[in-house]
């Protein structure tokens, strides 16, 4: 069983920048809402990575999981390296799994861990946590994906206020393709 993700490195850059979102909610000409607009943009990423359970920004996380088991598939995605696999052996001592033990297959959307030929997985000590640090996320943000953000965005600077959501919106119709299950 995995647990929920930590960001431990945050994004340095937004699939969005702000040129582009303040083109999109037409305030080009001033700076007074250049802060605003910056909420806006990692609001909209955010909501966009939950909805889809994909990141859309180069990032590190840190999970938590049960067993080596768990390895098969990865909460994450998409995967672009792994920096440390640690765990608890069976003596209370941490120890950091070595590369030479696993590899990383990704096809982009979906992730593992798999053992190398004739490798193994260390024993654990009983309720203890395997802990995975990667670096997760994507530059090539789809087109469609883009847009929902735009639009998440306008809405956001327009509306600064609840108010009651439609059943389906736009945002939802882009980004439905995009979603991954878990």
């Amino acid at each position: 069983m995995w647990y929920t993700a930590t960001v431990s490195v945050a994004a340095t850059a937004e699939p969005v920048s702000l040129v582009e979102a303040k083109r999109h909610v037409h305030a080009e000409d001033f700076t007074d809402d250049d802060a605003q607009v910056s909420l806006l943009i990692a609001s909209a990423r955010n909501h966009v990575e939950k909805y889809c359970n994909t990141r859309f920004a180069t990032q590190t996380v840190v999970v938590k999981c049960d067993c080596f088991g768990d390895m098969a598939r990865l909460p994450e995605a998409p995967v672009q390296s792994v920096t440390s696999i640690t765990y608890v052996d069976t003596d209370g001592a941490t120890q950091t799994l070595a590369t030479s033990v696993y590899e990383l297959r990704s096809d982009g959307l979906e992730s593992s861990i798999v053992l190398k030929y004739g490798q193994s997985w260390p024993s654990i000590q009983t309720n203890s946590r395997i802990t995975l640090t990667a670096v997760v996320g994507t530059a090539d943000v789809p087109p469609a994906v883009k847009h929902a953000m735009l639009l998440f965005m306008a809405g956001g600077h327009e509306m600064r206020e609840n108010s009651a959501a439609a059943a389906w919106t736009t945002v939802d119709v882009l980004l439905s393709n995009f979603r991954r299950g878990i």
